[in-house]
């Protein structure tokens, strides 16, 4: 059985440059890169059929549901995706595959369609409170003899612990903004005022890079008004682990993560990660993390203390594990588990290994 990604609603797909390959700017994208590595035959799904090296996009249209596995991204559109594949009355193969909050919705259309999907679609989440999201959607918004067949699972999304790289001090203490968005949820607001505060009482610069579309935004302008905040494009992977060996601290200021994946890899790389107090943050680190606040007034003085000492607070994450605090990241936040996890399941629920050499689009050109 042959697998195929898709990462944005029909009709869309990943950014891919003018070389044919894909652009890995997003947290999406990143995992879809990861499958197709897990999944070497595998195609990504997008509005027209392309090719590049190493990487074959075809269309929702022209993939086989006789040999195909569709790993949707998208799962508000799974029940669209099994129509348009079901269409000559071949019974698809479809796996969700939840990677952001279920709760960023807010209407009710919206929650009841993913309640019919997590319920007729077996679904892998990115974290333990994704998967709790999945169970409640499911629950109240399902029909009790379709939620009572759902099948949900999940492994932390996991990064890659051998990107690290060794630290390299700064002359001036270097406070990076967590997120690659200024969506709301991230209230960037509340990080400027933070910053603002601290940057009067230590000298600091921070850093933020962002999509294209959030780049250009009257938020990021506003940013720049500081002279010492730099908000700048994303990097290639190289220069964004580079850009972290230099980092002293963040601080993340979302109300609402499904895993974390940026936070995840600083502290990984030996960034102090000012946290908020909940529980998508207390998912993260060990159970007497000292860097957690509950008002803005303890993150300015967290991230003070940060600035201004940071190897004596790596000793105190380091004494809150009774070793390495990266090492301890990196045991529970390692890329390997979740694969192995998601590939034993996906072969659990479909008999999917991994790719076969078999032809995935021909399914149009069989019938005609």
């Amino acid at each position: 059985m042959k697998v195929a990604v898709k990462l944005g609603p029909i009709g869309e797909g990943p950014h891919i440059d003018t070389s044919g390959q894909l652009v890995t700017d997003s947290a999406g994208t990143r995992l879809v890169s990861r499958l197709l590595r897990l999944y070497p035959e595998a195609v990504v799904v997008g509005p027209e059929p392309r090719t590049g090296p190493g990487l074959q996009v075809v269309t929702l249209e022209d993939l086989d549901p006789t040999s195909t596995l569709l790993v949707n991204m998208e799962p508000l559109d799974s029940v669209a995706c099994f129509q348009v594949l079901h269409r000559h009355l071949d019974e698809p193969r479809i796996l969700n595959l939840v990677w952001t909050n279920p709760s960023s919705f807010h209407h009710p259309v919206n929650f009841a369609a993913l309640g019919l999907s997590f319920a007729m679609f077996p679904t892998y989440c990115n974290s333990e409170r994704t998967a709790g999201e999945v169970r409640e959607v499911v629950q109240h918004w399902t029909a009790p003899h379709l939620a009572s067949q759902a099948r949900i699972d999940w492994t932390n999304l996991g990064v890659n612990v051998e990107r690290a790289s060794t630290r390299r001090p700064t002359d001036v203490p270097v406070v990076l903004y967590p997120a690659i968005t200024l969506e709301r949820r991230k209230r960037p607001g509340l990080f400027m005022d933070v910053v603002r505060r601290v940057a009067r009482q230590v000298p600091l610069r921070a850093e933020a890079r962002l999509q294209e579309q959030h780049l250009t935004s009257t938020a990021a302008m506003d940013m720049t008004r500081e002279k010492w905040m730099w908000v700048g494009p994303l990097t290639t992977r190289d220069g964004y682990w580079d850009a972290l060996s230099r980092t002293t601290a963040f601080l993340a200021t979302a109300a609402q993560e499904s895993y974390g994946l940026e936070y995840v890899e600083a502290m990984l790389e030996g960034v102090i990660g000012i946290l908020p107090d909940t529980g998508w943050a207390r998912a993260l680190v060990p159970e007497r993390y000292p860097y957690l606040y509950d008002s803005p007034a303890v993150a300015e003085q967290l991230l003070l203390e940060a600035l201004r000492d940071p190897e004596a607070c790596r000793r105190e994450l380091d004494a809150c594990v009774g070793g390495s605090f990266t090492a301890w990241i990196a045991a529970r936040h390692n890329d390997d588990d979740f694969e192995h996890a998601f590939t034993t399941r996906v072969t659990e629920w479909f008999g999917a290994g991994a790719a076969t050499h078999e032809p995935i689009v021909h399914h149009r050109e069989r019938l005609a």
